[in-house]
């Protein structure tokens, strides 16, 4: 069963979720929908609701077939559609990169793509403040919108069979961090010694969707040296 719900579409997820769905592009306008949505749903704490997933422009909604039907759940769904997002909640964090050499290998390679220096790569990807889209692909991965034009390089062809922790990569309009070693195909143009995911701590993941992120260069020195100074 598929329905329309003013400029979204609601449709099942096998007998225990929905999919609500914005747009099917990258929007930070549709994003702020879908965390408005997803807040508002969690604020609600409808019966049945097991799980709340945000994604860039779609939510799922998971919830217990046993106590709550689909139709109760999509009625709660319907009600949060005009929820107001709320910016000034979220959280500004700061994350320090060392770009370039060793922890930034592909950088050259997006300069050549965006017929710039290195130097200027490092300018445009400092000087927006991104917003969390979502996790994935990885737990605590972050998906950060949205990354200047010019420096918008798709992902690689081949992916790497390692990716070093503290990653940070570009596969077109997004960055993100890689939070653990793992394959990857995103463009690395620099690293950060942060820990992004720890699942010792409560919450494991460091960053969430809606959260603001702003980068900060750090040396190659400073960089060897945070572990021992702390965060």
């Amino acid at each position: 069963m598929r329905r329309r719900l003013q400029d979204a579409r609601l449709v099942p997820l096998g007998e225990a979720a929905w999919l609500l769905s914005f747009e099917s592009r990258l929007s930070l306008e549709a994003n702020a929908r879908v965390l408005a949505v997803a807040d508002a749903l969690s604020r609600q704490r409808a019966p049945g609701v097991r799980d709340i997933v945000p994604a860039v422009s779609s939510l799922a909604v998971h919830f217990d077939p046993d106590t709550t039907d689909p139709e109760t759940v999509a009625h709660v769904i319907s009600g949060c559609l005009d929820a107001e997002a709320t910016p000034d909640g979220a959280r500004v964090i700061e994350l320090p990169v060392c770009y370039g050499g060793e922890h930034g290998p592909d950088l050259p390679e997006v300069a050549e793509f965006a017929g710039c220096t290195t130097e200027e790569v490092v300018e445009r990807h400092l000087a927006p403040e991104y917003r969390v889209l979502m996790l994935g692909f990885l737990p605590g991965f972050p998906y950060l919108g949205v990354v200047d034009e010019r420096i918008a390089m798709p992902r690689r062809a081949a992916p790497r069979a390692h990716v070093a922790a503290g990653s940070v990569a570009i596969a077109g309009r997004q960055t993100g961090v890689y939070p653990t070693r793992s394959p990857g195909g995103w463009r690395v143009i620099g690293r950060t010694p942060l820990t992004l995911f720890d699942p010792g701590t409560d919450p494991p993941a460091r960053l969430g969707p809606g959260d603001r992120v702003r980068f900060r260069r750090i040396d190659t020195a400073t960089f060897t040296r945070f572990p021992l100074e702390g965060e």
